[in-house]
């Protein structure tokens, strides 16, 4: 009797853990599965530096698969969040195109073996996969500005083309959209039932690879995918910046901090003779090797699981790939630490910020046009936005990473409007420059939109320590540095 009783009380024990565990994993207090390579499928999706959960020393084989970001579980994302008397007025969103195939092809060696080509029966794959290829297909009647309606809408390559989209990239934009469907269009009803043309406004650069992933965003997003519905602006320049592209003095940054860069690389000399050996095995001269940006090809290994070339001379190998990453990330930590980039941030980044400033400011006097805007961009794009935004410490953009400025109203002083900045799903609002120090004297979990406009229309300049410069073309031309 006495056995029976401890095994009963054993039991109930045993029982009571397990529930506290499932507990614990269904609110996301402890991480949960772990992902190919260790990494934890919560991990994965960090974008500021965690002290708690992350390596204490970086980890250029970590940071290589954060990446890479392969679409595994459902991704937690603060999108959307407000109090209930809070109204969702509109949303802008960048978005860096999905994973892609190299642009650089390490010398003599055999290009990477990837297909472009969209099949059901490969991994990773969405619900919507077969769908979206079908819908494509027909769509070549689109109403795109030129050059894009020469562009093909999705990728269909047995052995990509040199920085073609490929089915992780779809996926990748795909899953995006049904994440900002659920939240911004079931949850919040930001467009109509008889939404038209005027409610979006979508811009894209006129590569492909944009193109399509912007295309796969909103295959995934809207209520119902109509071509006479869907037109894509053409964007000529990266920066997005455009009539206001010529400045000279954020070239003058630019050149700073390129200078910059070189001297980094000259003073580290494992990184030289990493390239040296690399070199060698391909039997081309280390300038040639160095100027094809090996690591655009290495990163294959981690995003497609293809292994390093090799050659008779031996193989390009794991620790090649370690020392040129590591260097990568203190180049960025200098970077930061310099501020010379972020001279060229805040003038690259001002001619889109001004234009997403001007729309959310229309959509707060109750304009109902362009409530949803997509910028289809890279990751030179997203990169120069989150540094002018304040956001150093952000990482540097993902494979289909995405950064969202949502404009919200206050139902009880409707006069009063909010923005919320998310990247990859992670509220960061209270680490942009222009709001940072709101939250201590504010219960709003939200800053002022007022914040941002007079960061954008004034304060941009301010930080540039340009005296006398008030806006956007006397900071772009005055004298000297």
């Amino acid at each position: 009797m006495l056995f029976r009783s401890r095994f009963l009380l054993l039991l109930a024990l045993a029982a009571v853990l397990a529930f506290v565990s499932l507990s614990l994993q269904f609110f996301h207090l402890t991480p949960v599965s772990t992902a190919k390579n260790g990494v934890s499928s919560k991990s994965r999706k960090r974008v500021m530096p965690d002290p708690v959960t992350e390596p204490p020393v970086t980890d250029p084989i970590y940071e290589a698969l954060l990446y890479c970001n392969i679409p595994s579980v459902a991704e937690r994302s603060m999108e959307g969040h407000a109090p209930h008397h809070f109204k969702l007025v509109s949303v802008h969103v960048f978005i860096r195109h999905g994973d892609r195939y190299p642009l650089y092809v390490i010398p003599k060696t055999k290009r990477p073996e990837i297909d472009c080509t969209l099949v059901a029966n490969r991994k990773p794959y969405h619900p919507k996969l077969e769908a979206f290829v079908s819908h494509m297909s027909k769509g070549s009647g689109a109403s795109f500005e030129s050059p894009l309606h020469s562009l093909p809408l999705y990728p269909n390559h047995p052995l990509c083309e040199m920085g073609e989209l490929t089915q992780t990239g779809v996926v990748q934009h795909l899953q995006n959209g049904q994440l900002l469907r659920d939240i911004y269009l079931k949850k919040h009803k930001l467009l109509p039932s008889d939404w038209s043309t005027d409610h979006l406004y979508l811009e894209t650069t006129g590569k492909s690879r944009t193109l399509q992933s912007g295309l796969a965003l909103l295959y995934g997003f809207l209520p119902d995918f109509d071509w006479k519905k869907i037109h894509f602006r053409h964007q000529p320049s990266a920066l997005f910046c455009s009539g206001n592209c010529y400045c000279p003095m954020r070239n003058q940054y630019l050149e700073k901090e390129q200078r910059r860069q070189y001297l980094l690389r000259l003073k580290n000399s494992q990184l030289e003779r990493t390239y040296e050996d690399m070199a060698r095995i391909v039997d081309v001269p280390t300038k040639q090797l160095r100027a094809a940006n090996p690591i655009d090809s290495m990163l294959c290994r981690f995003c497609h699981n293809v292994s390093f070339p090799c050659t008779r001379n031996g193989c390009i190998n794991m620790e090649h790939f370690k020392v040129i990453k590591t260097h990568q990330i203190e180049d960025e930590r200098e970077r930061r630490e310099k501020k010379l980039y972020l001279g060229y941030a805040l003038l690259g980044a001002h001619p889109v910020l001004n234009q997403t400033v001007n729309r959310m400011q229309r959509a707060a006097e109750g304009r109902r046009e362009e409530v949803f805007a997509l910028y289809s961009a890279h990751d030179v794009t997203l990169s120069p936005v989150l540094s002018a935004l304040g956001l150093m410490e952000a990482r540097f953009p993902r494979f289909a990473a995405r950064l969202i400025l949502e404009l919200w109203q206050d139902r009880e002083k409707p006069s009063e409007h909010s923005v919320r900045i998310l990247y990859n799903g992670v509220d960061v609002t209270f680490h942009t420059s222009f709001c940072q120090d709101h939250h201590k004297h504010s219960s709003k979990p939200m800053c002022p939109l007022e914040n941002l406009v007079r960061f954008v229309k004034r304060d941009m300049f301010v930080a540039l320590g340009s005296s006398g410069s008030t806006n956007y073309y006397d900071a772009c031309h005055r004298e000297g540095f």
